[in-house]
């Protein structure tokens, strides 16, 4: 997290500079486009936190062994692909769910699975999908998107060995 932060940092402070050095209404203008993008976003991102800070204090430990550990096999796979498809605002409210959930024991299979439905295959997604990209083509996307999630999901439970240590 520490690394991430610094590159954004870097990235900002790179960017303040290409502006100054095109004129002080260059940087001004970044800045207030800056405030007014960060005003309509933070309802937003309260709402993920909050949902994520709920989400973690009423989250039951029976649950997540039974529904969501990798032994829950096939049920967790299903109910991840499933949320996936069905949350709103896709990695903004996701990602700090999956963060909750990572940090409460929840499987990497069902994780991976959750994220890449969410990111494949949200119902939000495909009406916009089919307003700049026409029925042909998003049909096409979604057709060969049906599967990834499973396949990401089976991928990740015997792959996470060797990248998540206990």
């Amino acid at each position: 997290m520490k690394t991430t932060f610094g590159i954004l940092i870097g990235t900002v402070v790179a960017l303040m500079v290409l502006a100054l050095s095109q004129g002080l209404n260059t940087f001004t203008f970044g800045l207030n486009k800056s405030w007014q993008q960060f005003i309509s976003f933070l309802p937003v991102l309260i709402v993920a936190m909050l949902i994520s800070g709920f989400t973690d204090a009423l989250l039951p430990k029976a649950l997540i062994e039974r529904w969501l550990s990798d032994a829950s096999g096939w049920h967790g796979i299903g109910l991840a692909y499933m949320a996936g498809v069905l949350t709103p605002a896709g990695g903004v409210i996701g990602l700090p769910l999956v963060a909750t959930f990572y940090k409460a024991g929840v499987g990497s299979s069902v994780l991976i699975t959750y994220m890449t439905s969410m990111t494949t295959m949200s119902l939000l997604r495909i009406p916009l999908e089919l307003s700049f990209c026409g029925w042909q083509l998003t049909s096409l996307r979604v057709a060969v998107s049906l599967v990834l999630p499973i396949v990401a999901g089976i991928l990740a439970r015997f792959l996470s060995p060797w990248f998540i240590h206990p």
